[in-house]
């Protein structure tokens, strides 16, 4: 099983990154995708889920109107593009495999936002 984060990077306020989450070694349409985050010194935090077939999609109050989370089934990969970025935004982004009778996560990559 693979589960790889790609897309983190610098970027200043206001900016706008899009992650990437590549999937491989599991029926990724079983799953429900989601996103976490962790900054410096907190616990690990949902940001945004979608369902297997992208009926329906939920988001962290923080990031609402902001983020916008998708899959793509056919190519097992789901996104999350992050726009109008905030300092707060900084934290290293997880992507998270949810199945009936497995987990999944990835390594994680870093978002900071800084001027």
């Amino acid at each position: 099983v693979h589960v790889v984060e790609s897309g983190g990077g610098l970027v200043q306020p206001g900016g706008s990154l899009r992650l990437s989450c590549v999937t491989s070694g599991f029926t990724f349409s079983s799953y429900v995708m989601k996103w976490y985050r962790q900054a410096p010194g907190k616990e690990r935090e949902f940001v945004a889920g979608i369902l297997r077939s992208s009926v329906s999609s939920s988001y962290a109050d923080s990031v609402k109107g902001r983020f916008t989370i998708s899959r793509d089934n056919a190519h097992n990969t789901a996104y999350l593009q992050m726009n109008s970025l905030k300092p707060e935004d900084t934290a290293v982004y997880y992507c998270n495999a949810n199945g009936y009778d497995n987990n999944y996560w990835g390594q994680g990559t870093q978002v900071t936002v800084s001027s």
